[in-house]
């Protein structure tokens, strides 16, 4: 399938690496998610989330910037502590059994290997997550190199994620692909000069293009569309 709105020069590419979101991009569960921070949200602070708010102000973010979007203040630990706990599990509780890969993403995987091009994790989840995900997806072994959300102390828009990931590579950031499915993450990996090929899991191809993503596909079978 053609990727949509292609735009920016020299594609087919070859990158020095590769960097990937984990929700959204590797497996296709934000509906889980949102579900999740909807219900947690209502329960402990009496907030009704709309699919606007979902759009704008969760998706894309570690949980202290996204806590202090919707209220309008930096949580404290025990609020962040508390809510932290009580969302992640409740998703997991959601996605339990039903987390699936994006298609395409084990061949494309298995051509970055035998073109020896390295790729790293770049998410706003915490290991519990990565590990749970990591696991249903049977790619335990896989995403060595990984940035989590602890890892940084600005999560996404912010450009320091992808800044980090590519320096785990020993890369510039200019030099490597990014793969991402919401607002933000697109916002943070162009920021740190990736260029990014999103993916429409979560948003609208043209809400990603306008982030600053290049191309944007519905899956990773039309790797060979951007990939040399």
């Amino acid at each position: 399938m053609s990727p949509a709105g292609e735009r920016g020069p020299g594609w087919p590419w070859r990158p020095a690496g590769v960097l990937f979101d984990m929700d959204g991009v590797l497996t296709a569960n934000n509906a889980f998610h949102r579900r999740a921070w909807q219900e947690v949200a209502a329960e402990l602070l009496g907030l009704t989330l709309t699919e606007h708010d979902l759009d704008t102000k969760v998706d894309g973010g570690r949980n202290p910037e996204i806590l202090e979007r919707l209220t309008g203040q930096v949580p404290d630990d025990a609020l962040l502590h508390t809510f932290h706990h009580a969302k992640e599990g409740r998703y997991r509780d959601l996605a339990r059994g039903a987390l699936r890969e994006v298609a395409g993403l084990g061949g494309y995987l298995d051509a970055l290997e035998a073109r020896q091009i390295p790729y790293a994790l770049v998410t706003s989840g915490d290991a519990v997550n990565v590990a749970f995900a990591l696991e249903a997806l049977g790619l335990e072994h896989c995403f060595t190199v990984r940035v989590l959300g602890e890892d940084v102390t600005r999560g996404k828009p912010d450009p320091e994620p992808f800044v980090l990931g590519a320096a785990r590579l020993g890369l510039d950031p200019r030099t490597c692909l990014a793969h991402e499915d919401a607002v933000n993450g697109v916002r943070s990996a162009a920021a740190a000069g990736c260029r990014v090929v999103a993916l429409s899991t979560t948003a609208p191809p043209e809400v990603l293009l306008e982030a600053g993503a290049e191309q944007c596909v519905p899956d990773f079978t039309g790797w060979p569309l951007w990939l040399l």
